[in-house]
């Protein structure tokens, strides 16, 4: 219930409150709808606290959007370890030096009297929101690692599933509270939105772009020494076009350079026969292994008993993987009692799959962020990143004349019994009526 209400019900609250309450300020108090500059009370501190605060947050911001934009090119350009690295890299420096900038800024705003006299409660509010989802932020980088690769499924079809009002927690309820809390935090800050001074990053001074010339002359000591030094205006104007010339070159040569590298990386290097040979052969590899896991839906859809393995082959301290009826991976071990035991190897924490070796403790590990789930019950091991245990699913065991000898649905014990004298004639099955109760 909590959740539903922190990822689904805020959301659309956040959302709602952010774009009414912000056309209703700009109508009602359009004077209060900017950033309220304080860099005339000081400007020291400032400079060095607003330049890497925005500088870092926007290259977060564009970390954070890119996934969600164009996660099928993200996830390829994450796929290398190489661009994983540099891309979780970029992140943590960012994320570090938007922190800094922060801090100076906050501290700003508590010892100089003069911006603190200009300082709301709602501004210490933002801080301090922004201050906890860097933190946040960082404590996942550090502890959830490699957020930029396993966000394209998780967090992106779960905002995928808010924009299209198709509302879907089920990617996000199973994550560590630490990424629950930064999601969350995300949304309270867009509904404080228009009740602080947040809400300028609306008002872009586009006109700005489009206005006529203006003079301006600043009463400055740098002013002062200038007119002083007597330049005549034609100098100053033929330097000024010197500078602008200059300037315009460089930009010009550095963006030819910019566009080609970025054309480059997209159209990819120029391939040999061999190589082309090669990746052709990839593709049909990958082909082959779409068709047969089309062959298993298929399997799945026409039938409604599928063989996991003959009861003989089953081992008590080794899995062995099949898939189930919702295309899922899973393990099958066989219990002292003779009896199968089938138990999902998808973990609950992000997905990825258990492995197949049970320990001395009756327990199966996933080696992505290290849960231990104990195989009779499912029950994840106290402080693991998973949360909700592994389901036990349901088996019928069939002999060489297809009759049922035993079975288990799931959440029930099991019926019936195989005889010793049978078991190397049994096999296990899992059925259809199991996936669906």
């Amino acid at each position: 219930m909590f959740d539903s209400f922190l990822f689904m019900g805020l959301p659309y609250i956040a959302l709602v409150v952010c774009v009414a309450g912000s056309i209703y300020r700009f109508r009602s108090h359009r004077y209060s709808y900017s950033a309220l500059s304080s860099q005339f009370l000081e400007s020291k501190n400032l400079r060095w606290g607003s330049i890497p605060w925005h500088i870092g947050l926007l290259v977060l911001l564009l970390i954070h959007l890119l996934p969600f934009i164009m996660p099928t090119a993200w996830s390829r350009l994450v796929s290398g370890k190489t661009a994983l690295v540099v891309v979780e890299a970029i992140g943590f420096a960012s994320a570090i030096l938007a922190l800094v900038g922060l801090l100076v800024l906050f501290f700003r705003r508590l010892i100089n009297p003069y911006i603190q006299a200009v300082t709301s409660k709602m501004d210490l509010v933002i801080l301090v929101l922004f201050l906890g989802q860097i933190v946040l932020g960082l404590i996942t980088a550090a502890t959830v690692r490699w957020g930029s690769q396993w966000a394209t499924g998780t967090t992106t079809p779960y905002l995928w599933s808010l924009l299209t009002f198709k509302p879907d927690i089920s990617y996000i309820v199973d994550m560590p509270a630490v990424v629950k809390a930064h999601i969350a935090g995300a949304w309270l800050i867009v509904l404080l939105i228009p009740f602080s001074r947040l809400v300028h990053i609306f008002s872009l001074p586009l006109e700005y772009l489009f206005r006529r010339p203006q003079q301006v002359i600043w009463n400055t000591p740098r002013f002062a020494e200038v007119i002083a030094s007597d330049v005549p205006a034609v100098e100053s104007r033929r330097l000024f076009l010197k500078g602008v010339t200059g300037m315009a070159a460089g930009g010009t040569l550095l963006s030819a350079g910019v566009l080609e590298k970025t054309v480059g990386f997209y159209r990819g290097p120029e391939l040999t026969t061999e190589e082309k040979a090669a990746q052709l052969e990839e593709n049909l590899k990958r082909l082959e292994m779409t068709a047969e896991e089309k062959k298993f839906e298929l399997e799945r859809l026409r039938n409604d008993y599928i063989l996991v393995a003959s009861l003989a082959e089953l081992n008590d301290k080794v899995g062995k993987y099949f898939i189930d009826y919702q295309m899922r991976p899973a393990l099958a071990f066989i219990n002292p009692d003779g009896l199968p035991l089938l138990i999902s190897a998808k973990c609950t924490h992000l997905g990825c799959t258990v492995q197949a070796d049970m320990s001395d403790e009756g327990k199966i590990l996933c080696p992505c962020h290290v849960s231990w789930f104990d195989v009779k019950t499912g029950a994840p091991n106290a402080g693991s990143p998973a949360a909700s245990p592994l389901p036990i699913l349901g088996w019928v065991v069939m002999d060489s004349e297809n009759n049922i000898v035993a079975s288990k649905e799931p959440g029930k014990p099991p019926t019936g019994a195989v005889l010793p004298e049978l078991a190397k004639s049994c096999s296990v099955y899992i059925a259809r009526e199991h996936s669906q109760a």
